[in-house]
C-alpha cells in the first residue's frame, strides 16, 4: 500500500529595509511562514547570520521537528503495548557544520526524552524509544544521526 500525503506552506520575507539586499548588512533576515488554517511562525536567521534572536530560525524548527516527531511516534507505540504514558518532556540539541564556501549542514542530533508513565515495565518503555524512532518520518528523511538519550519514571 503506498500513501502519500501532501502538505504546504507559504512564507513571506518581511526583511527589506528599503533598499533590498543590496548588501549582507541592508537587509532583515525576518519572515513569516504560515499554512491554511494555522497561526503564523516568526521566523528570522540564527543571531550568527545577523538574526533576530527572538524568532525561530530553520536549525530550531528542524530540531523541533525531530522532537515532535519523536514525541507522537513514541506515544503511539507506547499505547500500542500498553504503556500509560502520562507526561512527557524533551531536551533536544543538534550540531550544524559550517562549511569554508559559505553553506554547512547538520552533523548530529539528540533528543532527551524524559518519559513518566503511570506504572508498567520501565525496561519496556525505555526500549519503545527504538520502535519509535523507526517510525519518525523525519528521523527517516534527514541524512545526520538522531540520537536518543532517553529516561523513564514512574509517576508519582
Amino acid at each position: 500500500m503506498h500513501l502519500e500525503h501532501f502538505y504546504a506552506v507559504s512564507l513571506e520575507w518581511t526583511g527589506d529595509r528599503g533598499s533590498g539586499t543590496s548588501d549582507y548588512r541592508s537587509y532583515g533576515r525576518d519572515h513569516v511562514i504560515r499554512a491554511e488554517g494555522k497561526h503564523s511562525i516568526e521566523g528570522s536567521s540564527d543571531r550568527a547570520f545577523r538574526g533576530d534572536t527572538d524568532r525561530w530560525n530553520p536549525e530550531e524548527m528542524l530540531l523541533a521537528a525531530l522532537s515532535q516527531c519523536h514525541l507522537l511516534s513514541y506515544l503511539h507505540v507506547a499505547a500500542s503495548h500498553g504503556i500509560v504514558v502520562v507526561g512527557y518532556t524533551d531536551n533536544a540539541e543538534g550540531t550544524m557544520e559550517q562549511t569554508s564556501d559559505g553553506g554547512g549542514h547538520f552533523v548530529s542530533a539528540t533528543l532527551r526524552p524524559r518519559v513518566t508513565i503511570a506504572g508498567g515495565d520501565t525496561e519496556l518503555a525505555l526500549s519503545l524509544h527504538a520502535e519509535a524512532s523507526t517510525k519518525c518520518f523525519i528521523a527517516a528523511s534527514v541524512n545526520f544521526p538522531v540520537g536518543h538519550e532517553p529516561t523513564v519514571v514512574l509517576a508519582g
